[in-house]
């Protein structure tokens, strides 16, 4: 059995069929490939020119990435506005302390440089992790809707996911998607997300709930269905183990912001030339402050959860 609950949704950076691509790029309108349709992309000689120009006008966009680069920032010891540094998690030191605890994920950015289609996107977010309770391993999946301009982040900082994550002694692990909705009757589901109950994220306890089951089997439907209607598309995904280890490879966990670039390559962005500044609220470069990142990515943050 996989230890992914995402595993079912396929990002469009993950297809190998240019045809498929076309489609999906004509029905969200985008201006990219206006001259060139699914029809025209078959291989023989008459349409070879039409294919590899398709080929080299997909290849370099955000939204064609099947990769992400992650990236940590440690929470701020005081008020300074000092700039912030940015490490790989697995160059931290992991906080012991978060063994058998319970944790609170936040969303703090969801930013579009850009996916298919153009304007402004609606773009549904889902988060999956196992909840650790006992013995036992306990699903969980919750789902949340934003409009995001391309070019812009979505109007969000500390958005609550998971309130009361239970973490186990070997750590935890965290999947996120995006899909990008643009079937006008798919945004009444969108519509529902964004009622009262789902504005307090996916509230958690000590022991199983028996109504959690059902409740993500039928959240990660949605997901998968969405992901596949026509004029939608799923764009980004990533899985992300955190744990207490010192192995070389491994990501460990924390408190602070957690980023998920996605990208072509990881090598692409050294985070020794980035920084975050607090008193623009914005992850620049050093050498420059207004050059930011040009690819869409999440940051969530995972702080202590706190008995009320």
């Amino acid at each position: 059995m996989s230890n992914s609950l995402l595993e079912n949704i396929k990002v469009i950076g993950e297809s190998e069929s240019p045809e498929w691509i076309a489609e999906k790029l004509q029905q969200m309108q985008d201006s990219s490939i206006s001259n060139i349709t699914g029809n025209n992309l078959e291989r023989g000689s008459k349409s070879i020119g039409d294919f590899f120009h398709f080929l080299n006008l997909i290849q370099d966009q955000p939204w064609m990435y099947a990769t992400h680069k992650f990236g940590y920032i440690a929470p701020r010891k005081s008020a300074s506005m000092e700039p912030l540094p940015i490490q790989h998690p697995s160059a931290i030191t992991a906080d012991n302390s978060l063994k058998n605890s319970r944790i609170n994920i936040r969303l703090d950015r969801l930013h579009i440089e850009k996916y298919p289609g153009a304007g402004t996107h609606n773009v549904m977010v889902t988060f999956a992790a196992r909840n650790q309770v006992a013995d036992t391993q306990e699903s969980i999946s919750f789902s949340q809707t934003y409009r995001v301009k391309e070019g812009n982040s979505a109007g969000i900082a500390g958005y609550p996911v998971f309130i009361g994550l239970n973490v186990g002694l070997q750590g935890v692990a965290f999947e996120c998607s995006t899909v990008n909705v643009k079937n006008e009757a798919d945004k009444a589901i969108l519509t529902a997300l964004e009622s009262s109950p789902f504005q307090s994220g996916l509230k958690l306890l000590k022991t199983t709930q028996p109504a959690i089951a059902p409740f993500t089997e039928i959240t990660l439907g949605v997901v998968k269905m969405l992901a596949e209607h026509h004029e939608n598309v799923a764009v980004q995904k990533f899985y992300l183990g955190l744990d207490f280890e010192n192995s070389a490879m491994g990501c460990r966990l924390a408190e602070g912001n957690y980023i998920a670039v996605q990208v072509d390559d990881e090598t692409i962005i050294d985070w020794h030339k980035w920084i975050y500044k607090p008193d623009i609220g914005a992850i620049v470069h050093k050498g420059d402050n207004h050059e930011t990142l040009a690819y869409n990515y999440v940051i969530f943050r995972v702080s202590r959860y706190e008995e009320s």
